[in-house]
């Protein structure tokens, strides 16, 4: 990832709303969400979700397909995964090792209920 790309991904990361949605798609995994259930699930009306869906999917951290009437949003894993490998591929002066169990862990740890609100 290089700084352009990381800077997209940051500004679409700054809000709110569109925090709280890449969240819920890297929970639902690889299966995805589709729009209405994101903007339900959001508490956001379905054109307001349908603006945060076009911001992240132009940032590239997330990608969409249609399955039949739906639109299934996704977490694209590696762009999220090239963030934060931007983010502490100089970590310690270059000694990343010294990053990698922070990010290991995190990425495992399950997600309480409070941090997905």
């Amino acid at each position: 990832m290089d700084q352009r790309q990381a800077l997209a991904a940051f500004g679409a990361l700054s809000q709110e709303t569109r925090l709280h949605i890449i969240r819920m798609l890297v929970v639902s995994g690889p299966d995805g969400m589709a729009a209405g259930s994101i903007a339900e699930k959001a508490e956001v009306s379905p054109s307001n979700v349908s603006f945060h869906l076009k911001e992240l999917e132009r940032s590239g951290l997330i990608t969409q397909q249609r399955e039949s009437r739906s639109i299934i949003y996704t977490a694209n894993y590696d762009a999220l995964g090239g963030l934060i490998r931007f983010l502490t591929e100089d970590c310690c002066g270059g000694n990343a090792e010294i990053c990698a169990p922070a990010a290991v862990a995190a990425c495992c740890a399950p997600a309480t209920k409070e941090e997905l609100q």
